[in-house]
């Protein structure tokens, strides 16, 4: 094999980079709550179903859509209230479940117009309840038609929205995990290819690990890409 040159080695890396890709770990939780939404729909029967979960991220915290079976982009379209707004700020705090004939007529209800467009009537909100009563999120469910939502129907949608949020906590803790072996898998290979640079190029170990940080910054890849790249490089 003919000696590579480090501007085609660097041309090499970047050819490499541009075919690694990986699947996110939000794309899991993203089907599940997508899951989550469809089944409650279809067993209470109601129009629109949608499920919001509380971040706690910033201050202050606040609450965000983050799936719905419905298809009208103005209800799909990334939305998020603070703790102390709409209907979903009320029970994620008072941590019990709002009934509300018609949202037209709610004060605290606070999209009235995308009500009208939407043709929704009553709605029913519960929180995502786990141990201690510490509310993770709140679950939506919205009929077309007047309706007096029952202590039965409560009650299910209760029911629903406490396994929701055992499975939310479920898949985030699986996500959790799988970040923390990931980073540790990252070292691993960040570490070989430092190696591998340090005997291609002849650079020390802080040289090695900076030319991969630039690469990475400079192409907008991951530190992965780039040592996963470079350790393709070896291989071949």
């Amino acid at each position: 094999m003919e000696k590579i040159t480090p501007e085609t080695y660097d041309k090499y890396i970047k050819a490499l980079m541009e075919i690694s890709g990986a699947i996110t770990s939000e794309h899991y939780l993203e089907d599940i709550l997508k899951l989550i939404v469809m089944v409650t729909a279809k067993v209470t029967g109601v129009e629109i179903c949608s499920l919001w979960l509380v971040d706690e991220g910033g201050e202050p915290a606040k609450i965000r859509l983050k799936a719905t079976q419905a298809i009208e982009p103005e209800y799909v379209r990334d939305r998020a209230l603070t703790m102390t707004e709409g209907v979903v700020g009320y029970v994620a705090t008072q941590k019990r479940p709002l009934i509300v004939r018609d949202v037209l007529k709610e004060p605290l209800f606070k999209e009235k117009e995308m009500a009208k467009r939407l043709g929704l009537v009553s709605m029913v909100s519960v929180p995502l309840q786990v141990k201690a009563g510490k509310v993770i999120g709140v679950l939506n469910c919205f009929t077309a038609q007047p309706h007096e939502f029952s202590e039965t129907e409560v009650n299910l949608i209760k029911a629903v929205a406490n396994q929701a949020a055992v499975a939310i906590l479920n898949t985030e803790l699986m996500v959790k995990t799988r970040v923390i072996q990931e980073e540790l898998e990252t070292r691993k290979l960040v570490e070989r290819a430092k190696e591998i640079l340090m005997r291609k190029r002849s650079m020390k170990g802080d040289e090695a690990h900076r030319w991969i940080q630039k690469k990475s910054m400079d192409s907008r890849k991951s530190i992965r890409h780039i040592a996963e790249a470079i350790l393709l490089s070896d291989e071949i």
